[in-house]
């Protein structure tokens, strides 16, 4: 025994180790590169991502052989460490947060942010200078836009130029109601001043808040709590949820709530929290289908009562505004013709592929709402997120931090090559180098899946092809029946005539 305990020490000094080098490279990575630089070159920041990801493996496998209280400790330390190392810098592959901070401002104003654009003239005084910097005069006596991730853009109605870390300032916001709430909630605290680090802050909050929730309903649930590692050191959490301060964190936290509730029976609570979750980004309505096999109803109500109380006060101050950028969205990436589709694009080219994405996207909540168990419904809710990334293939990694709660809850490890092939293509925007990614996750996922299922169905796939013994030649037989040797017999997993 004190060898086993010396065993379990070097575990936890070498998992520590990894977790410290992890913070370290992502401290680092958040103040090298970025995606902002002109004429950027991707491949150090492709490497530096391939690193987290190499030692975020590392870290988890190791962690198997960690035993007690331990566990939940490094998960914890992991979590805060890696999610502070994250703010050290600005966003380095997104300006999303540029459009919650001014939306916020805006609000907190008292004006709806659905009512006008960014680059309306009538918004002049709420610009803050870092948000909005002064364009620059020079030598030659023009107005220029200086700035890494300011862009150039013109107001709608003085046609002055307008320098602007926002993207898309000429078109209203896109985000849903619960979305908005949280930002001015945000501004309302810090001013309009501040610049990126509360949005990273509250995304380091909710993070952290999530891997709580992930341990302690694992525990009551009777599920390894080192399954929540897969979310708490995973190097997109870090990425996304704090570097970038995306609001789909906020949606995670909704969802994951959702699913305990439910799964507590208490399923209006749940219902109301999912409907939060969808007015927080649309994606989490994915996971709707696996928490409708029992009392579905009570949780279908309260969600879409909770979606449409959340808009009533946008709708009567900005009427159908409401909607924003989300037509011109999904017209711009491709949703409408059928283009964004990576796989599908191969064999339904044009606006079939729209039509394909629906009905296999229908046919899988269906079963996973037919197949759910209601008591584990994270199962389903991996199959119906994931298949719709793998199907959608879009060319934002951070919707996939919806996925990575339930790959935690399923132990289905396999998962985490959907995150990865959306973050090859954020940072490497190749078609064919997309296809391979993405057709590389599902050949494995399937594997698994028949592995996890009937493991001796995955062996036989792999098992080398056997030749058949040679028949003897009756020419060349004795005369004698008696005398012939016995047949060999046949392998017992050999395949039919072989």
């Amino acid at each position: 025994m004190p060898g086993f305990r010396q065993y379990g020490r070097v575990r936890i000094a070498v998992v520590s180790l990894l977790l410290a080098a992890s913070a370290a490279l992502t401290a680092f990575s958040v103040l090298a590169y970025d995606l902002f630089k002109p004429g950027r070159d991707t491949v150090p920041l492709v490497i530096c991502t391939s690193g987290l990801w190499l030692l975020f493996a590392l870290a988890v496998v190791l962690l198997r052989g960690v035993r007690g209280r331990a566990v939940v400790v490094l998960i914890l330390a992991g979590s805060v460490g890696i999610g502070a190392a994250a703010m050290v810098g600005p966003p380095n592959t997104s300006t999303d947060s540029a459009r919650y901070a001014w939306d916020g401002i805006v609000a907190t104003a008292g004006i709806s942010p659905y009512a006008y654009t960014p680059a309306d003239d009538r918004l002049d005084a709420l610009r803050p200078d870092w948000l909005f910097p002064a364009p620059e005069l020079t030598a030659a006596g023009d107005l220029v836009c200086v700035g890494e991730r300011i862009q150039t853009a013109l107001k709608s109605e003085s046609d002055e130029i307008l320098c602007s870390a926002l993207n898309r300032t000429g078109v209203p916001t896109i985000y849903p109601p619960a979305a908005e709430i949280f930002f001015a909630g945000v501004r309302a605290v810090t001013g309009p001043n501040a610049e990126y680090w509360p949005l990273q802050l509250t995304g380091l909050l909710l993070s952290v808040g999530t891997t709580v929730m992930l341990l302690v309903g694992m525990r009551r649930r009777g599920i390894d709590q080192r399954f929540a590692a897969l979310w708490a050191w995973c190097p997109l959490v870090a990425t996304e949820a704090v570097t970038n301060s995306h609001i789909d964190m906020l949606g995670v936290v909704f969802t994951l709530s959702a699913v305990f509730l439910v799964t507590g029976r208490r399923y209006w609570s749940g219902g109301i929290a999912l409907g939060a979750a969808i007015a927080t980004k649309l994606i989490p309505a994915l996971a709707a289908p696996a928490m409708l096999r029992r009392q579905g109803w009570k949780v279908a109500v309260a969600a879409v009562a909770t979606f449409l109380l959340l808009y009533v006060p946008y709708v009567l101050t900005t009427g159908i505004g409401v909607l924003g950028y989300l037509p011109g969205y999904l017209s711009e990436e491709g949703y409408e013709d059928g283009t964004r589709f990576a796989l599908l694009s191969l064999v339904a080219p044009g606006g079939s592929a729209v039509i394909v994405a629906g009905v296999l996207l229908f046919v899988i909540a269906v079963l996973v709402i037919w197949k759910t168990d209601p008591d584990q419904p994270w199962l389903g809710q991996l199959v119906m997120i994931g298949s719709a990334l793998l199907i959608l293939s879009p060319r934002y990694s951070w919707y996939a931090l919806l996925l990575l709660p339930f790959i935690a809850l399923s132990g289905r490890w396999e998962w985490l090559l959907v995150p990865m092939a959306l973050t090859l293509r954020l940072l490497v925007p190749s078609i064919p180098l997309t296809r391979v990614a993405i057709a590389t996750a599902i050949v494995v996922i399937v594997v698994m899946s028949i592995h996890r299922a009937h493991p001796e169905v995955a062996l036989r796939l792999f098992r080398p092809i056997r030749t058949a013994p040679a028949r003897p030649n009756p020419a060349a037989a004795p005369s004698s029946p008696s005398t012939l040797p016995p047949s060999p017999p046949s392998p017992p997993d050999a395949p039919p005539g072989g």
